[in-house]
């Protein structure tokens, strides 16, 4: 086996080391979310070899990044991408790419230190360490008799009864007054978000029904 082929192979392997720690022991554990990681791991393989195969054949890394504008015109037919993990998958992507360059160059300890500091950011950013993070959620509300400002602390203490969540405040959006309903997207602090399997989206995509549980 060639030396150029086992430095690819080696550094293809350190590569899937360093997405794995990140996909499977930061990101997986705090999400449960499956529905990204074969595009994670599959996009961080992929884009490795090919940078590989570029600079093994002392082509232009431009070449590189001109298949990677491809993805710019191409829409996956899914749910948009919420942005922790859009930028997951840039992290997922520009990982090849700096490995495939540190590694042809020898680079080893730039490397080791980059990839060492990624993951340790990453890390500490996940579990929210020195951080105070707001989660939002959109909700419909039955309750229009008190989305007026005069009763903006009645609406907030009702909806922290009925949510039980540590509401501070909350944006009224569409307004139905035939079926006297009101879109509203609350925002809380919750420190247990970063902590629960099931974390609450923190985009406001979520959306749940508040109906009344008793009549006044």
């Amino acid at each position: 086996m060639s030396t150029e082929l086992t430095t690819l192979l080696v550094g293809a392997g350190l590569n899937l080391l360093v997405t794995l720690v990140i996909v499977r022991f930061v990101y997986y554990p705090l999400t449960q979310d499956k529905n990204y990681v074969f595009t994670f791991m599959a996009f961080n393989t992929m884009i490795y070899f090919v940078l590989g195969l570029l600079i093994k054949m002392e082509m232009s890394i431009g070449i590189g990044f001109g298949l990677f504008a491809i993805f710019s015109v191409l829409r996956y037919r899914t749910e948009e991408m919420p942005p922790r993990e859009m930028t997951y998958l840039f992290i997922i992507m520009a990982l090849p790419v700096m490995n495939s360059i540190l590694i042809a160059n020898s680079a080893f300890a730039y490397l080791f230190l980059t990839n060492t500091l990624i993951v340790i950011l990453l890390f500490v950013l996940e579990k929210g360490w020195g951080f105070r993070y707001e989660a939002s959620k959109r909700i419909t509300y039955d309750r229009v008799e008190w989305i007026a400002p005069a009763h903006t602390e009645q609406l907030l203490a009702d909806l922290r009864h009925r949510t039980g969540l540590p509401i501070k405040r909350a944006e009224i959006g569409r307004v139905d007054f035939l079926h006297d309903t009101a879109d509203i997207k609350i925002y809380y602090d919750d420190p247990t978000l970063l902590n629960s399997p099931k974390r609450l989206s923190q985009s406001g995509s979520a959306t749940e029904v508040i109906s009344q549980s008793s009549a006044d």
